[in-house]
Order: structure tokens, then C-alpha cells, then sequence
């Protein structure tokens, strides 16, 4: 697939089956997210997979995390929550790794991380791969990162969701370039 065409074509794939990706297609997935802008190359992320039965442990920690915040969550979030990493047979969780750096804000390394999800979401596209970026409460959620083994530099970006797309890609919207460009002229 052209990279014009990836830019251009991709969208969201939120019903995703199995299979997961191969371990071929995952290293080109991992190896375009490598190639976010990064200034100062300090590689400000990491990834974690989360498959097979890890997905119903996620989806615990998820519950675990909904109690801690309300201990009168309805039993229907409770399952919900269960139930979000179990919509896909891989997931990836982006992390920010923020360092301190006197030329590279963390601000940055969290926006370089976001181009590293961005960089997944096309190579999964270009392969023919169905994934859809969400985040939500969890993503933001202590309790949460500390499940996952988050450092207190680390912030989650975004759960990935990536598996085989369940029906025919829909066609992206065409947006008129002009409504959201103009020219700063002092």
C-alpha cells in the first residue's frame, strides 16, 4: 500500500475478530511506531501486548479500578469494564516514558508517544489489519497503571485495539482542507 494512501484511507475499526496480528505483522507495526518524530531521540514510549487470557485479567484490573473510584458501581459497568479488552484479540498499550530533558518539555515526549500509536494505526491499516485507538477513564486511572507496571514518569497514551476487521471497512469522510487552514500573515 502507498503511504499516501494509508494517510489518507484510514479509519477506525471498532468490530475486530481473530486472528490478532502475525508476529511478522507486528514487528512492521512496532517498527513504523519507532519511527515517530523524536526530538532529542530520547524514545519517550514503550508498548505492552495484552492478549489471550491476560485480556480477562485487564478487564478485571479495569473492574478493580471502577470499585476503587465508586463502590457502588452498577454491576452493568462492572461487566462492561470486563468486557472492553475482550473486543479484540490484541491489544497495545502506548506508553509515555517522560524524562526530564532541558530542550525536549514533557509536553513533547507525550505528543512524540501519540505519533508512535498514530505510526501502529497506519501499519496496521497499510497491512490490512482493522485497529481502532480508544483511552476513556482507565487510561487515566492510577490504580490502573499500577496494574500494568506504569512508572510515575509513565502515562498511558492509548489502548490499541487491533485484530481482523469483522466487516467491509467504511469509506473515511471527505473533509474540505479550507475549513480548517489559513494563512497567519502578521
Amino acid at each position: 500500500m502507498e503511504a499516501l494512501d494509508a494517510l489518507l484511507n484510514r479509519v477506525s475499526v471498532p468490530r475486530l475478530v481473530d486472528p490478532a496480528p502475525s508476529a511478522a505483522q507486528r514487528e512492521l507495526l512496532f517498527r513504523a511506531a519507532l519511527r515517530a518524530p523524536d526530538h532529542g531521540q530520547l524514545r519517550p514510549w514503550r508498548f505492552l501486548t495484552v492478549e489471550g487470557e491476560a485480556r480477562g485479567r485487564m478487564g478485571e484490573l479495569f473492574a478493580e479500578a471502577l470499585l476503587a473510584g465508586d463502590a457502588q458501581a452498577p454491576a452493568e459497568a462492572l461487566s462492561k469494564a470486563r468486557g472492553m479488552p475482550l473486543r479484540a484479540p490484541l491489544l497495545v498499550v502506548v506508553i509515555a516514558r517522560l524524562q526530564a530533558h532541558a530542550k525536549v518539555p514533557a509536553q513533547e515526549q507525550l505528543i512524540a508517544a501519540g505519533c508512535a500509536a498514530h505510526g501502529i494505526l497506519l501499519a496496521a491499516h497499510a497491512q490490512g489489519i482493522g485497529a481502532v485507538w480508544r483511552t476513556g477513564d482507565l487510561a487515566y486511572n492510577a490504580q490502573v497503571a499500577k496494574g500494568l507496571g506504569l512508572g510515575a514518569d509513565e502515562r498511558i497514551v492509548a489502548y490499541l485495539y487491533l485484530g481482523t476487521p469483522e466487516r467491509e471497512l467504511r469509506r473515511p469522510p471527505e473533509l474540505a482542507v479550507e475549513d480548517f487552514v489559513s494563512a497567519w500573515n502578521g
